[in-house]
């Protein structure tokens, strides 16, 4: 399969490479980054996740691909539609992004979550797509709104994978219709 590339005014958004694992590695041992997300991840862990990126691609034709940046080539992060896996939207479109801490308030995530919509909604026939957040992660809450998603109150849960008492247990939805 060719590698996917899309490209925005300073992100290139592509398939994942071998060499891309230290560098998202970093990302997710940062307790920054995952203070909203979940642990820090091991490197056998990351390397798991690029994995199942990996199969998401191969089996939908998207996922999380890679985030990099256009004028140094610094991969910051990830941004993409994979199917959800709990409900309330389990076999959905769900968008979705991580970006590096020293990358936050650019508009980074905006700009490459903006792009990645544009692309499925052009290349899928899916009517909307989807995002979770625990629902105290303002910073990706502020980007779903930014995106035109809507929040559905209605539809908070309790993530599946979060015991009792985690304080990320608690998770909102939020929806993008097709534009029409």
């Amino acid at each position: 399969m060719a590698e996917f590339r899309l490209e925005t005014e300073r992100l290139v958004i592509r398939s994942w490479r071998d060499e891309d694992i230290a560098a998202f590695h970093a990302i997710c041992r940062d307790p920054v980054v995952m203070a909203t997300l979940g642990p820090v991840m091991s490197l056998a862990e990351t390397e798991a996740l690029v994995a199942r990126e990996r199969a998401f691609e191969a089996a939908l034709g998207h996922t999380f691909w890679v985030v990099e940046r256009r004028s140094d080539q610094r991969l910051i992060g990830k941004c993409g539609v994979i199917r959800g896996r709990v409900e309330p939207i389990l076999d959905l479109p769900e968008i979705g992004w991580r970006l590096a801490s020293d990358c936050w308030g650019q508009g980074y995530i905006t700009e490459a979550a903006l792009a990645c919509a544009a692309w499925f909604f052009a290349n899928r026939a899916d009517e909307a797509i989807w995002a979770i957040t625990s629902s105290g992660n303002l910073r990706s809450r502020a980007v779903m709104e930014r995106l035109g998603m809507a929040y559905q109150p209605g539809l908070d849960f309790d993530h599946p994978k979060l015991a009792p008492g985690d304080p990320l247990l608690r998770h909102v939805t939020y929806r993008l219709d097709r534009p029409a």
